[in-house]
Parts: C-alpha cells; sequence; structure tokens
C-alpha cells in the first residue's frame, strides 16, 4: 500500500529515472554466471596436428572437479589425461594422450560458477579432417532433469519461507503487537520458519546432484555431500542452518514472553486493577522486551539474507562489496512488503472477533509498504545496471525479459495496493460506516437477544434456576449445586460462542472491511507470481554476462582478402516457435571457385549447440541467374553439420540461404550474401 503521490515524490521518481539513465550509459564490464568466452582449439576448426592440451576460458573464475573437462574421439573413448588444471586468470587446461588419430573430437565441459550455478556444454573440432561421430549425448546433467527441478522449487520455497517468516514477524512488531497472541499469526510464521529449515536441508542434499550428475540416486551420496560442505553455497547453507536456530528462539520469545506481556498490559488496562507505578513498570519492561527483539530480528534476518548474497549473483562480478549489502536490503524489502501482506491478510481473515485488527495496524503496514517500496526501487535500479549494463538487454536477453516481468508485476501490485488504501482511508470513518450497517446489525441483536433467552428457557427446564447464567447461587443440596454449576457454565460458554459470533458478523457486515480483504487477497496473489518470477530471475544468467559471452564466442565475419581464404557468415534465426531463436554459422573453405568444404553449427542464444531435426542450405548467384544449387549438410554432432565439395561454379556476390526446422511445424529461411570466388 502506498501513499498519495506528492510533488516531493514525483522529483524522487524523476531522479531515479535520471540515475538509472546515467548508470546504464556508462556501465562497465562485468561478468556473473559464468559463459565460456573462448577455447583453444576453437570450435569447428580442423587443425593439422593434435594439441597437447584443451583449454577454456571463462567470463569468471570457475570451481572445477576430476571430470570437469571430458574430450572425447570420435568412438566416444575419453581422451585426456590427468585433472584439468588453472592454467592462468579464467582460464583452465587438461592434456590429451599422445597420438590422436585424425577425426573430429568432442570437448564437454561441466563447471560451477562463482555465483553458485552450474554451467555445462560442449563443442567440436577436428584432427586433419572432420569425420562422423557417435557422441550425441555428453552425459551433462547438471542443473537439470527431476533434481534440477526439484532444486528450483526449493529454492523457491526457501524464498517463501524467508519472507513469510520475517514479514509475518515484523508486521507483529511494528504493525500490530495484539496479534503475538493471535493464533493463525503464530501458525504463518512458525510455517515459514519450517519451510525455510526443511528447504534449506533438502537444497544441502540435492547440492551435489544438482551440480555433477543430475540423478536422483546420487542425493543421499555422502561423498558429494561432503564436497558440497568445502563449497561457498554449502557454508551459506550450513550457515542459514546455524541462524535458523537463532530465529527459532526469535520465535518463541515473540509468541512467548512478548505475547504474554502484551495480554497481561491489556487485562490490566481493562480492569484498571493495576497500579500506577507498577504498571509503568511493566510498559517499560514490555518496551525493552519490544525493543531487544526487533535488534536480535534485524540481525537474525540480514544474516538470512546474506545466506543468499554470499553465494549467488551479487557475490561476483562488478562491485561485490557495494552488491552483497544492497542485495540483503533488496531481501530485507522484499520480505517486510510481501510477508507483512500476506500477516495482513491472514489477520483480516482469520483474526478473532475479541482481537479485533484496527485501523491504527493497517495504516502502520501501509508506512511499512511505503518504505519498503522506496527500497525496493533504490536497490532494484542499481542491481538492473549491474545485472544488464545496456538498454538493449532489456528485450535481447532472457534475463532482461524476466525483469520486465518483474516491473509489470511490481507496478500492477502497487496500483492494487492503492486500492487498498482507499479502503484503509474508509474504515477510519466508523460513523457513516455504522449509520449505513445499523438496520442489520439491529436485527442480529435481535436474533441473538432471542437465543439467549432460549438458551435460558432450556436451562431452567433442565433443572438450572432462571438466572444461573450470571452465576446466582441457589439452596439445593451440594449434588444438585455441583449439577446447577455445571449446567450455568454450558450455558456461559454457549453465551459466550454466541457473543463472539455476533462480534464477528458484525466486523464481517462492513463493507469497506469486506473490500480491503479483496483488495488484499488481489496483492497476495500477484505476490504469489513476482516471487517464482523472482526465483526463475536468480537462476537465469544476467543479461550482461550473455551479451559478454555471445560478442566473445562470435567471430567476425571474415572476406576473401582474409590469408586463410575462409569465409564465416552468422544469421540469427527465428522460427518463432517455443525455443525457436537461435544463431546459424557457416564457415565455407577455402571460398572459392571450384570445390569447398562446408561446416555448419547451429547454437542456442546463450551460445550451446542446438540439436534441430533438420537444416538445408542453397547458393543463388542472381546476377548470372545461377541457382538456387542445394546443399545437404550430414549430421557431425549436435549442433554441427558438415558438406564437403561444395562446388561454386563463378566468382560473385553470392545469397546465401539458410532453412532451418526446430519442430515438425516451426521452421524459417534466413539468408546473407558473401563474395566468393
Amino acid at each position: 500500500m502506498t501513499r498519495t503521490i506528492t510533488p516531493r515524490l514525483r522529483t524522487l521518481v524523476l531522479l531515479l529515472l535520471a540515475v538509472t539513465g546515467a548508470l546504464l550509459a556508462g556501465a562497465a564490464p562485468a561478468s556473473a554466471h559464468a559463459a565460456l568466452t573462448g577455447s583453444d582449439p576453437a570450435q569447428g576448426v580442423v587443425v593439422d596436428r593434435a594439441p597437447r592440451q584443451i583449454s577454456l576460458t571463462f567470463s569468471e573464475q570457475v570451481a572445477l572437479g576430476d571430470h570437469s573437462l571430458r574430450v572425447l574421439d570420435p568412438k566416444g573413448k575419453a581422451v585426456q589425461s590427468g585433472r584439468p588444471v588453472n592454467v592462468g586468470g579464467t582460464t583452465y587446461a587438461v592434456r590429451l594422450h599422445s597420438g590422436l588419430a585424425d577425426g573430429t573430437y568432442t570437448v564437454a565441459y561441466q563447471v560451477v560458477s562463482a555465483d553458485s550455478h552450474p554451467v555445462a556444454g560442449a563443442y567440436t573440432f577436428s584432427v586433419g579432417a572432420p569425420s562422423r561421430t557417435v557422441v550425441s549425448d555428453t552425459g551433462s546433467g547438471a542443473g537439470g532433469g527431476a533434481v534440477g527441478g526439484l532444486y528450483s522449487f526449493g529454492r523457491y520455497l526457501s524464498y517463501a519461507g524467508y519472507i513469510v517468516l520475517i514479514g509475518g514477524a515484523a508486521f507483529v512488531l511494528a504493525c500490530w503487537r495484539q496479534g503475538a497472541g493471535v493464533r493463525a499469526l503464530q501458525r504463518l510464521v512458525v510455517g515459514g520458519w519450517l519451510t525455510l529449515t526443511a528447504a534449506t536441508l533438502g537444497l544441502l542434499l540435492l547440492r551435489g546432484s544438482y551440480t555433477s550428475s543430475g540423478k536422483l540416486g546420487d542425493v543421499f551420496d555422502l561423498d558429494l555431500l561432503g564436497q558440497v560442505l568445502q563449497t561457498k553455497t554449502g557454508a551459506a547453507l550450513v550457515s542459514r542452518l546455524l541462524l535458523l536456530a537463532a530465529a527459532a528462539l526469535f520465535v518463541a520469545v515473540l509468541f512467548g514472553a512478548y505475547a504474554r506481556r502484551e495480554e497481561e498490559e491489556e487485562s490490566a488496562s481493562a480492569e484498571q486493577a493495576a497500579e500506577e507505578g507498577s504498571a509503568e513498570v511493566a510498559a517499560a519492561e514490555r518496551r525493552d522486551l519490544g525493543f531487544g527483539l526487533a535488534i536480535g530480528g534485524i540481525v537474525v534476518a540480514a544474516g538470512l539474507a546474506a545466506s543468499w548474497a554470499m553465494a549467488e549473483h551479487a557475490s561476483t562480478g562488478l562491485q561485490p562489496g557495494v552488491a552483497m549489502p544492497v542485495d540483503i536490503v533488496h531481501l530485507l524489502a522484499v520480505a517486510c512488503w510481501l510477508g507483512g501482506l500476506t500477516a495482513l491478510l491472514v489477520a483480516l481473515y482469520r483474526a478473532p472477533a475479541d482481537v479485533p485488527l484496527g485501523t491504527d495496524a493497517v495504516r502502520r503496514f501501509s508506512r511499512l509498504a511505503f518504505g519498503s517500496v522506496l527500497a525496493l526501487v533504490v536497490t532494484g535500479v542499481y542491481q538492473s545496471w549491474r545485472q544488464l549494463g545496456s538498454w538493449s538487454a532489456f528485450t535481447d536477453t532472457r534475463y532482461g525479459q524476466l525483469l520486465l516481468v518483474k516491473i509489470g508485476l511490481v507496478a500492477v501490485m502497487v496500483g492494487v495496493a492503492r486500492i487498498s488504501r482507499r479502503w484503509t482511508a474508509r474504515l477510519a470513518e466508523p460513523e457513516a460506516t455504522k449509520a449505513e450497517s445499523e438496520p442489520e446489525l439491529a436485527d442480529s441483536d435481535s436474533a441473538e437477544k432471542e437465543s439467549a433467552e432460549e438458551l435460558e428457557e432450556v436451562a431452567v427446564a433442565a433443572g438450572a434456576p432462571a438466572g444461573a447464567g450470571t452465576g446466582e447461587g441457589t439452596d439445593a443440596s451440594d449434588a444438585d449445586t455441583a449439577e446447577s454449576a455445571e449446567r450455568a457454565a454450558q450455558l456461559a460458554r454457549q453465551r459466550d460462542a454466541i457473543d463472539t459470533a455476533r462480534r464477528r458478523r458484525q466486523r464481517d457486515a462492513d463493507p469497506n472491511r469486506s473490500g480491503l480483504r479483496r483488495s488484499v487477497l488481489a496483492e497476495a496473489a500477484v505476490a504469489v507470481v513476482l516471487l517464482a518470477v523472482t526465483t526463475a530471475l536468480t537462476q537465469t544468467e544476467p543479461g550482461r554476462t550473455e551479451q559478454e559471452a555471445a560478442a566473445a564466442s562470435a567471430p567476425a565475419a571474415s572476406s576473401p582478402a582474409d590469408t586463410s581464404g575462409a569465409l564465416t557468415l552468422d544469421m540469427p534465426f527465428d522460427t518463432g516457435g517455443k525455443n525457436g531463436k537461435g544463431l546459424v554459422r557457416i564457415d565455407l573453405d577455402p571460398a572459392r571457385v571450384g570445390a569447398n568444404e562446408m561446416h555448419l553449427y547451429v547454437q542456442r542464444p546463450d551460445g550451446r549447440p542446438y540439436d534441430i531435426p533438420e537444416v538445408k542450405v542453397a547458393l543463388t548467384l542472381k546476377a548470372k541467374k545461377i541457382g538456387p544449387l542445394p546443399v545437404a549438410p550430414e549430421r557431425v554432432t549436435t549442433g554441427h553439420w558438415a558438406a564437403s565439395g561444395v562446388q561454386v561454379p563463378m566468382a560473385g556476390d553470392w545469397e546465401v540461404a539458410v532453412t532451418v526446422r526446430t519442430s515438425d511445424i516451426d521452421q524459417v529461411t534466413v539468408s546473407k550474401n558473401a563474395q566468393i570466388g
């Protein structure tokens, strides 16, 4: 919920937009979510002699295991020797056996980036001349399959648990202290703690398989678990579990001693039985306890947020010393806003009639939410600049597209929150509401009065004296007295139930409260989707890194003036279907009149090989009305097609057209002109 926009706030928004433009315009290089930026030998090349080693260069430091880099011969046999090593900077190498035969070799890599995400891929090179290879699946299951799905779900649950735990506790301490004794809120916060704890344990068990084999059977592998505990992510998960133990103590005090102090203060105030001095002492003790809980809660909440910041995107790349505190503030703001919203929704629907949620509590949450949204805007601007780096990354990368969806959802939530604030303002007008609902409440009171009289008659008919519900004694025998007291107690409980139901109906009959419930429920529904998009963002390669990796891996188009005589053409394509975008690269060697070797590589937007069902090539020299001359390349391996003896009859400006089919119905033809001969 937000306040009415004032000129000062409009100025602040304009200032933030200006800062955003300045930051994006002057972005410096950064890395996160490692990507392959170079290799030796390079992808698709044909070398005369077998290399002694294979080296790969990534956009950032990565963690490697014994089998992180593998080289497979055309028959699928591993030909690397020893374990991979860092040979300088972000370049890693593995030695090869001597005396390798001619043919096409597959290089497969599977590493873990500094921001904890597994990165895997493969490419081919040839010795002497290209050949067929039986390698089609490099066995890289890291980050995918059932384990990948469970890990993603566990991350979603961990974020949800954190938000509910921290936001619910913040709502009780900062907005509605009486809520500490409400069972529904207690169950909500404790449920958040249990969810976060269970999700963290699950992530710790899944982590080893998630970054290596991707097999469910390896989830309980103790050797893998031991390796995980020695990594940065494993340390972060263990730290989170230790902090959750402190959070359990915090929750116990909040809903134990603090809740009892609130109840005692309300009882003393209602009965006015406490002396002035003792009341002041009790109030001071309650304030001290509340202050201690607030400080302890902030420390625990920030520590839990740091367990994400220290192991993910914020911990690597540009300005990590600034990015990690910003990420912590961002998570805290999200928890206070969305978690507090969840607590408000529970209070509106499940709070007992004798502990009503007042308009003061709703207004306090409105101020808390407003401050949280401002913090989200400031930290979000910095994070967007850091992870994207340019305006084009908003539309050209998956991370940017998800970020646009997130911004849209936040805008929708702010709009709905504005409606909620209007309902809150109307709740502060009790006289008008009372006047509108007087006839209905009068009918309700009359009906309940009749019900109470009927209960009295039933009690009298059963042998209880009239007035037993009020505790009046009788001169009957001890047995009759005990029986009458039991019946009187039962009647009192029934009357209390009727009175509670009456108060609940009176509360629920308020149209303003009903409107507030509906708008807050709408906010919560959008928040669920927003949390899912945020979780996806944390697992997506940042737009800045994706663009840098694409630029580093895409060679400049060659021309006949090149000393090698080879020609390289890059043509982006989009078939319009699911996963229909990619890049097709054609290498024509020597790009002269006569016979030529053609290699065709199909890549996804992130640079990984794309296994498509069919690709066709046609050459046309329109100036001489020659063609189209069809070329039928044969599949070599995933994303790699080749054709030998491609005849170019004469020199000229040839059109090279490539038809790419990504599914049974999705295909597209892209073309580019090049001087051949």
